[in-house]
Parts: C-alpha cells; structure tokens; sequence
C-alpha cells in the first residue's frame, strides 16, 4: 500500500478521534515508492542510513487508578524499516492511549514499542520523560556554518535544480558542517507547509554555498514527507558533488503534537542527540 492511495490516508479529513485504545488506526506508508523516485530500487542496498526521531507533546494515558498522567515522547524509526508511518495516523493512535490504563510508564513503553514495529516492520525505539526531565535539557540551535546569512536574489517560486549544486574542484577536500533554516516543504496530501531547519557536514571538494542555498530553497513548492525530503538532498549532493562523506540531518517544526527529524548519513557521523532549536 502507499500513500497514493488517498482513500485510506487519514490525513486531510475529518476524523472522529478514537475514544479507546486502538492500534489499528496507525496507517503505514512503504519507502520502496518514494526511494524509486530516486533510482533506489533495491531495499537492501540503500546509499544511506539512519533514524527518523519523533517527539510527541501530547502523551497521556491512566495509571491503575484511573488518574491522568501526562509525559513526552521520544521516537526513533530506523531509515531501513520497510515503512514510516503516516503522521496524523500516529497522533490519532497516541490519542487512543488517553483512556486506557497501564500499570506505569514501563508498561505504556512495552505496548506502544510493539505496535508501532509491527507497523514500521522494524523494531522502534520509544522512551519516555517527564517535562521537567524535558526541560532541563534546553534547546540550542543546529551546529554549523549559517548558509542563510548569504545575500541572494533568487525566485522562490522555482523549483529545487540540482545543476546548482556544485563544487569548486580546484580545491583539496575539506570537512565542512552547513546549516540553513530556509528549508520549506508542503504536505503532499493536505498541501499545508512544513518548516524545517536543515544541517549538512560533508567531507569532500567545497560545495558553492549560494548554489546550495538556492538549491535549498527551491523545495518550498515541493509536496512530499519530510523523511523523502531529506533523502532526495542527501542523494542530489551525493550524486552531484561526490563527497566522500555526507550526512543531512532536518529537523521540522511540531504539528498536531508532533515533530519529525529525519537523519540520514553513510559513515560513522555523530549521532543527533534531539536537542530542540527554538522554533520547535
């Protein structure tokens, strides 16, 4: 199934919000179809790896005696799982969990970890936290050289071109960490606009940095999900500029509760560590 088949994506409709505890709800969207857009046609052999991070702001459920009790969520999906999940699907799903009693936060933690694998077909990592926990940990802003500090005339209307992308070979290689937080998608369903923040490091021949930032922001008339969003900039710089290595890591501002970090790299790169940046 995927999510062409707009039947079933409960994106974009009304929907009656589950009043009990209902894993059936989650719906499931194959990678395989979107990595074909990409010339990835094999599952197994894919030019990357890496995580898709969730957080979730709006976690409740009941202990034994039927008091509410409210934490936050952390997700992580593994960029090999044969499936995403679609996101309304989840927040639908996390929903459910409002009127239905566990015996603490380690057994929400068991039956949601279970649910969401089954979906994924992969095993989910899932942790919880109180808010104070939450916030102890601060935010701080993506590592790296700002791209959008650059002064450019460009047509935001035109379309992400991949012949911008480009890298001045008279130069050795070098290891170089970019940010901008000019990255706009669309959701390819309901249309509405996604914000993202977006860190690329690469070791390898300079990449032009305005090239690279109009590049960027050619993706604000894109609809597509956030996690192909982010595997069509690591396959274009891939592709184009040849680094030896690379890693693209976004992180998308909340919607219903819920944010999406996808984070995709083929080396050993520093591991994000879900820090939230200011408009998250």
């Amino acid at each position: 199934m995927g999510y062409t088949d707009s039947s079933k994506l409960p994106l974009g409709k009304e929907t009656e919000y589950p009043k009990h505890y209902d894993p059936s709800v989650l719906f499931p969207i194959p990678r395989a179809e979107n990595r074909l857009k990409l010339g990835l046609s094999n599952p197994t052999i894919l030019p990357f790896f890496g995580i898709d991070i969730w957080n979730a702001f709006e976690l409740s459920w009941l202990n034994p005696k039927g008091k509410p009790q409210i934490a936050l969520g952390e997700f992580e999906i593994p960029a090999d799982s044969p499936c995403m999940i679609e996101s309304k699907s989840f927040k639908l799903f996390l929903n459910s969990l409002n009127s239905e009693r566990f015996a603490d936060a380690e057994a929400l933690r068991a039956r949601v970890i279970t649910d969401l694998s089954a979906v994924a077909g992969a095993p989910v990592r899932f942790r919880v936290f109180t808010p104070l926990q939450v916030s102890q940990g601060g935010m701080r802003e993506l590592d790296g050289i700002l791209l959008d500090r650059l002064d450019i005339d460009i047509d935001p209307n035109l379309a992400a071109n991949t012949e911008l992308l480009k890298v001045d070979l008279s130069s050795p290689p070098i290891e170089q960490c970019v940010v901008s937080h000019l990255l706009k998608s669309n959701c390819p369903v309901t249309g509405q606009p996604d914000w993202a923040s977006i860190q690329i490091r690469y070791q390898g021949r300079p990449i032009d940095e305005e090239g690279l930032l109009r590049y960027l922001i050619g993706f604000r008339q894109l609809g597509e999900f956030h996690e192909h969003c982010v595997e069509t900039i690591f396959c274009d710089i891939k592709q184009r500029c040849m680094p030896e290595k690379l890693s693209v890591y976004a992180r998308y501002t909340r919607r219903g509760g819920l944010d999406i970090n996808p984070f995709r790299t083929d080396y050993n790169a520093v591991w994000p560590d879900n820090t939230r940046h200011a408009r998250q």
